[in-house]
Protein backbone atom coordinates (compact mmCIF):
# COMPACT_ATOMS: atom_id res chain seq x y z
CA UNK A 1 0.00 0.00 0.00
CA UNK A 2 2.86 2.56 0.72
CA UNK A 3 3.80 1.62 -3.03
CA UNK A 4 0.88 3.13 -3.99
CA UNK A 5 0.94 6.09 -2.00
CA UNK A 6 3.93 6.90 -3.21
CA UNK A 7 3.69 6.50 -7.21
CA UNK A 8 0.18 9.07 -7.07
CA UNK A 9 2.29 12.01 -5.66
CA UNK A 10 4.94 11.91 -8.20
CA UNK A 11 2.63 11.86 -11.46
CA UNK A 12 1.62 15.47 -10.79
CA UNK A 13 5.17 16.60 -9.80
CA UNK A 14 6.65 15.21 -13.20
CA UNK A 15 3.56 17.03 -15.22
CA UNK A 16 4.01 20.12 -13.47
CA UNK A 17 7.75 20.04 -14.31
CA UNK A 18 6.62 19.47 -18.24
CA UNK A 19 3.90 21.87 -18.09
CA UNK A 20 6.61 24.32 -16.74
CA UNK A 21 9.61 23.16 -19.74
CA UNK A 22 6.58 23.97 -22.15
CA UNK A 23 6.00 27.17 -20.89
CA UNK A 24 9.39 28.29 -20.74
CA UNK A 25 9.98 26.75 -24.42
CA UNK A 26 6.85 29.23 -25.66
CA UNK A 27 8.37 31.96 -23.98
CA UNK A 28 11.58 31.77 -25.75
CA UNK A 29 9.70 30.97 -28.94
CA UNK A 30 7.87 34.30 -28.73
CA UNK A 31 11.37 36.12 -27.19
CA UNK A 32 12.48 34.71 -30.70
CA UNK A 33 9.80 35.84 -32.60
CA UNK A 34 9.48 39.39 -30.99
CA UNK A 35 13.48 40.36 -31.75
CA UNK A 36 13.33 38.58 -35.30
CA UNK A 37 10.49 41.34 -36.03
CA UNK A 38 12.62 44.26 -34.21
CA UNK A 39 15.78 43.41 -36.04
CA UNK A 40 13.93 43.22 -39.66
CA UNK A 41 12.48 46.72 -38.82
CA UNK A 42 16.21 47.85 -38.36
CA UNK A 43 17.90 50.10 -41.03
CA UNK A 44 20.85 47.31 -41.20
CA UNK A 45 18.86 44.72 -42.13
CA UNK A 46 17.17 46.83 -44.80
CA UNK A 47 20.58 47.59 -46.46
CA UNK A 48 22.11 43.92 -46.05
CA UNK A 49 18.89 42.80 -47.77
CA UNK A 50 19.19 44.91 -50.86
CA UNK A 51 22.85 44.44 -50.87
CA UNK A 52 21.81 40.84 -51.24
CA UNK A 53 19.18 41.29 -53.67
CA UNK A 54 21.82 43.43 -56.16
CA UNK A 55 24.24 41.05 -55.99
CA UNK A 56 21.36 37.98 -56.82
CA UNK A 57 20.87 40.35 -59.87
CA UNK A 58 24.68 40.67 -60.60
CA UNK A 59 25.03 37.33 -60.59
CA UNK A 60 22.15 36.49 -62.83
CA UNK A 61 23.13 38.86 -65.14
CA UNK A 62 26.33 37.55 -65.16
CA UNK A 63 25.08 34.40 -66.09
CA UNK A 64 22.72 35.51 -68.67
CA UNK A 65 25.72 37.34 -70.16
CA UNK A 66 27.92 33.90 -70.71
CA UNK A 67 24.75 32.49 -71.81
CA UNK A 68 24.75 34.92 -74.65
CA UNK A 69 28.12 35.06 -75.46
CA UNK A 70 27.71 31.49 -76.88
CA UNK A 71 30.87 30.59 -74.70
CA UNK A 72 29.17 26.78 -74.81
CA UNK A 73 29.46 26.93 -78.79
CA UNK A 74 33.10 28.55 -78.33
CA UNK A 75 34.62 25.86 -76.16
CA UNK A 76 33.37 22.97 -78.44
CA UNK A 77 34.77 24.64 -81.20
CA UNK A 78 37.95 24.87 -79.81
CA UNK A 79 37.60 21.44 -78.58
CA UNK A 80 37.12 20.07 -82.13
CA UNK A 81 40.10 22.11 -83.23
CA UNK A 82 42.38 20.67 -80.66
CA UNK A 83 41.15 17.15 -81.29
CA UNK A 84 41.81 17.70 -85.21
CA UNK A 85 45.31 18.96 -84.70
CA UNK A 86 46.13 16.80 -81.94
CA UNK A 87 45.52 13.89 -84.73
CA UNK A 88 47.17 15.55 -87.15
CA UNK A 89 50.47 15.32 -84.80
CA UNK A 90 50.53 12.08 -83.78
CA UNK A 91 50.01 10.81 -87.70
CA UNK A 92 53.38 12.96 -88.27
CA UNK A 93 54.66 11.28 -84.56
CA UNK A 94 53.74 8.23 -85.65
CA UNK A 95 55.31 8.27 -89.83
CA UNK A 96 58.45 9.80 -88.13
CA UNK A 97 58.52 6.71 -86.05
CA UNK A 98 58.29 4.78 -88.64
CA UNK A 99 61.41 6.10 -90.23
CA UNK A 100 63.34 6.57 -87.49
CA UNK A 101 62.29 2.91 -86.80
CA UNK A 102 63.31 1.33 -90.61
CA UNK A 103 66.65 4.11 -90.45
CA UNK A 104 67.80 2.08 -87.53
CA UNK A 105 67.54 -1.56 -88.62
CA UNK A 106 69.16 -0.41 -91.59
CA UNK A 107 72.00 0.79 -89.56
CA UNK A 108 72.22 -1.99 -87.01
CA UNK A 109 71.71 -4.37 -90.68
CA UNK A 110 75.01 -2.62 -91.53
CA UNK A 111 76.57 -2.54 -88.04
CA UNK A 112 76.01 -6.91 -88.45
CA UNK A 113 77.15 -6.93 -91.61
CA UNK A 114 80.82 -4.90 -90.87
CA UNK A 115 80.88 -7.55 -87.79
CA UNK A 116 80.58 -10.12 -90.07
CA UNK A 117 82.94 -9.45 -92.45
CA UNK A 118 85.72 -8.57 -89.54
CA UNK A 119 84.76 -11.51 -88.42
CA UNK A 120 85.10 -13.42 -91.54
CA UNK A 121 88.65 -11.85 -92.40
CA UNK A 122 90.04 -12.80 -88.79
CA UNK A 123 89.06 -16.51 -89.71
CA UNK A 124 90.54 -16.21 -92.92
CA UNK A 125 93.97 -14.83 -91.60
CA UNK A 126 93.93 -17.52 -88.86
CA UNK A 127 93.69 -20.11 -91.07
CA UNK A 128 96.28 -18.38 -93.47
CA UNK A 129 98.95 -17.16 -91.37
CA UNK A 130 98.57 -18.92 -88.33
CA UNK A 131 97.40 -16.94 -84.63
CA UNK A 132 98.41 -13.45 -86.01
CA UNK A 133 95.43 -11.38 -85.57
CA UNK A 134 94.60 -8.86 -88.43
CA UNK A 135 95.56 -5.55 -88.15
CA UNK A 136 93.56 -3.06 -86.09
CA UNK A 137 91.53 -0.34 -88.21
CA UNK A 138 91.52 3.04 -86.69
Amino acid sequence: MEEETKKEPEQPQKEGWKEKVKKFFKKTDDLIDEKVEQVKKTKVYEDVKQAAKKAEDFVEDKIEDIKESGIKEKLNEFADKAESEAKEHFGKAKEFGKKVAGKTADKLDDIAENLRKKSQEGTEAKAEGGDEAPPEKT
